[in-house]
């Protein structure tokens, strides 16, 4: 197992165990209630699934809970940094951990970028409110109006110094953070039901608009397979088994618990905001702030507006969170440079790898549009998905004898289920999508050839 190669130097006390149960499910709430509330479900409603964006959301949920079993056996069973990535590595070995390691560079950049452009957008319209505006070069991405999104750009720079200070500090201030936005979330939901305009949910599953994925039975997967990249947050919490106090009983509860909440609040604010707001008129950076708009209290409006921007601080947080460790677990290995995979002395972070990615998210966040974004996000995260599933009954044929605290009921027919509805919501994108996602497997298979395989610590089949 990877977990058993030797270290690198500078990081022999390894990663802090500072976390238990009720933080790992701050931690997936922090993840997962972020983008895909304040943000994508506007865009998803708008251009796919309409007002059925709520059984979008309850795919995305039954796939993530299957997913979710999976991932609970492996976290307690493989309780180390590094998530799909380490269970890769001990279900199939080298080359489909660098695999999917890479791709989960690449899911957890994009999710913290895709996130940090919505806090942009809402950061944005809330000082719009007080008479202040940016630049346009200042206010965007190329090819969205600017030059820059200077907003994104510093909001990921600030919260991956955070996270070089430890996880420890960063964790209380998620808590925080996730308890004051899941309760701005539950106002929202209280207030914005009592003006609900029903009609605006008729008709539930607009026509199609003669293209697959363009409203109809197809928008509803295609708004799934979009939002899905909302429910990375609860694959965040596995990457966070390495840095628990105890790891086989708190990864489950924070995942299948994370999981469960994050759902039913998604469903409840895509119900709220299809009813408040023509699901036309929401593809906009920030379809919550609009959807309060109309209810017509200016106070109550500051306050979902400053609530969004807690949100979106927290995903972007654990985003970068995630991608930090996935980055330190390959780095341990062998498979990038040994300076990534340094431990801090006092702070017991991987510092040099967080700064590392936090800056190269930071210049995707400022330079890439949202759509690009989100897609490219939900790709990654369903072939991580994907991946998760399959490892389950590969590792109950090869290793039965090894303890696994927590054991997915039915195994087989729920990784089977798991894995099929993965591949299903990946053939709902578009094509461009995968190619993106070709291109950046071609990039990191030469990165492995070329590097990784000759440098790995510990066995494994190539």
């Amino acid at each position: 197992m990877s977990g058993s190669s030797s270290a690198p130097a500078g990081s022999s006390r390894g990663l802090e165990r500072a976390l238990t149960a009720p933080g790992l499910v701050c931690i997936g709430l922090g993840g997962t209630i972020g983008a895909g509330i304040f943000v994508l479900t506007g865009t998803a409603a708008a251009h796919f699934a309409g007002p059925a964006l709520i059984l979008s959301f309850l795919i995305g949920g039954l796939v993530s809970g299957l997913v979710g079993l999976c991932y609970a056996e492996l976290a307690a069973m493989i309780p180390e940094a590094g998530s799909t990535y380490a269970y890769t590595r001990v279900s199939l070995g080298l080359l489909p951990a660098w695999i999917v390691g890479w791709d989960l560079v690449l899911e957890f950049a994009f999710a913290a970028a895709t996130v940090a452009s919505g806090w942009s957008g809402y950061a944005q319209s809330l000082l719009a409110d007080f008479g202040l505006r940016l630049p346009a070069a200042l206010a965007a991405a190329p090819g969205t109006g600017g030059l820059i999104d200077l907003p994104a750009v510093i909001v990921v720079l600030a919260l991956t110094v955070l996270l070089t200070r430890g996880v420890r500090e960063a964790s209380s201030i998620n808590a925080a953070l996730v308890a004051l936005k899941v309760a701005i979330i539950l106002a929202f939901v209280g207030i914005g039901a009592a003006h609900l305009r029903p009609e605006l949910w008729h008709p539930f599953v607009p026509a199609n608009a003669g293209a697959f994925g363009e409203f109809g039975a197809s928008g509803i997967f295609r708004g799934a397979a979009v939002v899905f990249f909302a429910f990375i947050g609860f694959e965040t919490v596995s990457t966070a088994a390495g840095e628990c106090r105890d790891p086989q009983s708190d990864a489950p509860k924070g995942l299948i618990g994370s999981l469960v909440l994050s759902t039913l609040l998604y469903v409840a604010v895509a119900a709220v905001l299809t009813g408040l707001v023509p699901y036309r008129e929401l593809g906009v950076p920030d379809p919550i702030a609009k959807a309060v708009d109309t209810i017509g209290h200016p106070g109550f409006a500051l306050f979902v507006k400053l609530g969004a921007l807690v949100g979106l601080t927290t995903s972007t947080l654990t985003a970068l969170y995630g991608q930090g460790r996935i980055f330190y677990a390959m780095a341990r290995d062998g498979l990038l440079p040994d300076v990534f995979a340094r431990i801090h002395p006092q702070t017991r972070a991987p510092a040099n790898g967080q700064m590392t990615i936090g800056l190269c998210t930071a210049a995707v966040a400022g330079l890439v549009p949202i759509d690009v974004l989100g897609e490219l996000v939900s790709i990654g995260t369903l072939l991580a998905f994907g991946l998760v599933c399959a490892s389950v009954p590969i590792l109950r044929r090869l290793q039965p004898d090894r303890h696994r605290p927590f054991r997915v009921p039915a195994a087989d027919l729920v990784a089977a289920l798991g894995l099929l509805a993965c591949a299903a919501l990946m053939a709902s994108l578009p094509a461009e999508t995968w190619l993106r996602l070709a291109a950046w497997t071609g990039l990191g298979l030469a990165i492995f050839y070329g590097y990784g395989r000759r440098r790995a610590r510990s066995s494994g089949s190539a």
